[in-house]
């Protein structure tokens, strides 16, 4: 039976939709223009001012050129390393912190929690960080931009909850079989968190994708910059000189111009792709354990 609504819901159910009908634009035409304008040719877009919605000219001169830089690939290289790397060490370390949180029988289990939990409102600060990284030789290389991050406190939180509601009985007839606590994580308790586990992938991947600071901070060797700092250099320091050869003076601005729309949608372009393949799992996976019974 279909219910029928009042009028004061269909003017809220209108309101909304145009609300979020102009979020949803506000959010995607930055998204838009960019795409359009890397495909545009560079000396009509220097000459274009106001909204573009589609490509003045088509012109792959842009993505060439960034594919022709051994910078661009180079930085991909160290990017999908620090990622496949991270993301794996990332899910087992958080995995084993959050599966000993969530038993039951664990002593000074809250005293741990609350001093874990300390750590996610308060640090040490940036220099004492910088100078641990220094003294365990991890500056200047790949490694420590990724073993000093191996585990994140909110995402440590939400893991532990999710370990939290499954079924107490299931771990211990595990236990009454003889199995030990890490086969009851590998084989029970990781095969059951499949939606949380592919958040938890989600989380990482796009906090590794987009992190540039810290790979500024520490690599001093250009050969081992992630793409986000080459993209950086590109973007605020306008050095596009390497890929722009061969252009006049008079057109390398506006050969710029169409290099960084570009090498913003080849950074871009792979993280937006992974996003459908695991949306399906968020909001389950973000609300497993939320509800008790």
């Amino acid at each position: 039976m279909k219910v029928k609504r009042s009028r004061g819901e269909r003017i809220f159910s209108v309101c909304n939709y145009i609300i979020l009908s102009v979020i949803v634009v506000v959010c995607f035409y930055p998204v838009w223009y960019v795409g359009v304008a890397s495909f545009s040719d560079s000396n009509l877009l220097s000459q274009h001012t106001g909204v573009l919605f589609k490509s003045l000219g088509f012109s792959l001169d842009a993505y060439k050129r960034v594919f022709a830089n051994p910078m661009i690939s180079r930085g991909y290289m160290n990017t999908l390393f620090i990622l496949t790397v991270g993301v794996v060490l990332d899910i087992f370390m958080t995995s084993l912190g959050a599966y000993f949180l969530s038993r039951k029988r664990v002593m000074f289990k809250k005293p741990i929690m609350m001093f874990i939990m300390f750590t996610m409102f308060f640090s040490g600060g940036m220099i004492p960080f910088y100078l641990n990284l220094q003294k365990l030789h991890l500056t200047n290389t790949l490694w420590g931009l990724i073993l000093p991050f191996m585990i994140n406190t909110y995402n440590l939180v939400i893991l532990r909850t999710s370990f939290e509601s499954i079924p107490e009985s299931l771990i211990e007839a595990a236990q009454i079989d003889g199995a030990g606590h890490l086969t009851i994580l590998m084989q029970i308790v990781l095969p059951l968190s499949k939606a949380i586990l592919a958040v938890m992938v989600l989380y990482y991947g796009v906090s590794i994708w987009n992190s540039w600071f810290w790979a500024s901070a520490i690599i001093r060797n250009r050969e081992m910059y992630p793409l986000q700092v080459i993209l950086r250099e590109i973007l605020m320091q306008n050095d596009v000189t390497s890929m722009a050869t061969g252009v006049g003076a008079s057109d390398q601005e506006s050969v710029a111009m169409t290099i960084k729309y570009a090498t913003i949608m080849v950074a871009t372009i792979p993280i937006l792709f992974v996003y459908p393949f695991l949306q399906k799992y968020f909001a389950k996976g973000t609300m497993v354990g939320a509800v008790k019974e």
